[in-house]
């Protein structure tokens, strides 16, 4: 068995369980703990320096959250998201989006709006740079500002969920040698379509046009693995 990576974390600021379960759970949707690798309680213990309590919470949290699995007489395992999942989970993650999109509308301020504005500028940034993983920090950051505009703590809950499951899918989106440059074009242009709609607070256009950015970007992973991506996808 290969041993696993060097996980370290900070011990202050936040809880050391958080700590702990940031710490996997980046490692896991980064790729630094590969699809299929093990997670023995030991070598995490002895690697992070933590009790076997701890890491035993983070582990269920993970499995909770369909990051890793527990096979029986191996134990823990990072889990390998099939082609199937990722259709199906990015199929929900534009219906969720779209409602995020429409409650953001419902609840948010002038204040957030232009901080959603000022998102989506780094954003564009980030694009211009071709720096794959700044764009996707950045666009996370984009989203968590919709998310939080929409003041629902259940669906912030469930999108936070839902990200961590396809980040390495969204990972392969940005980075793939093969991706399309126009699809960076349309993802700014398509943002900036949902940035205008909330400005004029048009749900029903914001909700629609969010839907359709999600369905793109599913689309463009399926055909960077080689798999036509099923309408509404």
């Amino acid at each position: 068995m290969d041993p696993l990576p060097t996980l370290e974390i900070q011990k202050f600021a936040a809880p050391l369980r958080q700590q702990v379960l940031d710490g996997l759970r980046q490692a896991i949707i980064t790729g630094r703990l590969a699809p299929g690798a093990r997670l023995t309680e030991r070598e995490l213990t002895e690697m992070m320096g933590v009790s076997r309590t701890v890491i035993r919470e983070a582990l269920r949290q993970l499995e909770s959250e369909g990051l890793i699995a527990i096979i029986p007489n191996k134990g823990p395992v990072v889990r390998e998201l099939s082609l199937a999942e990722a259709k199906d989970l990015y199929h929900i993650r534009a219906v969720l989006e779209g409602l995020a999109a429409r409650l953001f509308i419902e609840n948010a301020g002038e204040a957030q709006v232009k901080q959603l504005a000022q998102a989506l500028d780094v954003v564009a940034g980030a694009y211009e740079r071709g720096d794959a993983q700044e764009v996707l920090e950045t666009k996370n950051r984009f989203y968590d500002v919709l998310f939080a505009g929409a003041r629902s703590e259940t669906l912030s809950s469930m999108l936070g969920t839902l990200h961590a499951r396809i980040w390495r899918w969204r990972a392969l989106g940005l980075s793939h040698p093969q991706r399309s440059a126009q699809r960076s074009k349309e993802s700014v242009r398509n943002l900036r379509a949902i940035l205008a709609s909330i400005r004029k607070r048009d749900a029903n256009a914001a909700e629609k046009l969010t839907r359709e950015e999600a369905q793109r970007a599913a689309a463009e992973v399926m055909r960077l693995i080689g798999s036509a991506a099923p309408p509404g996808a």
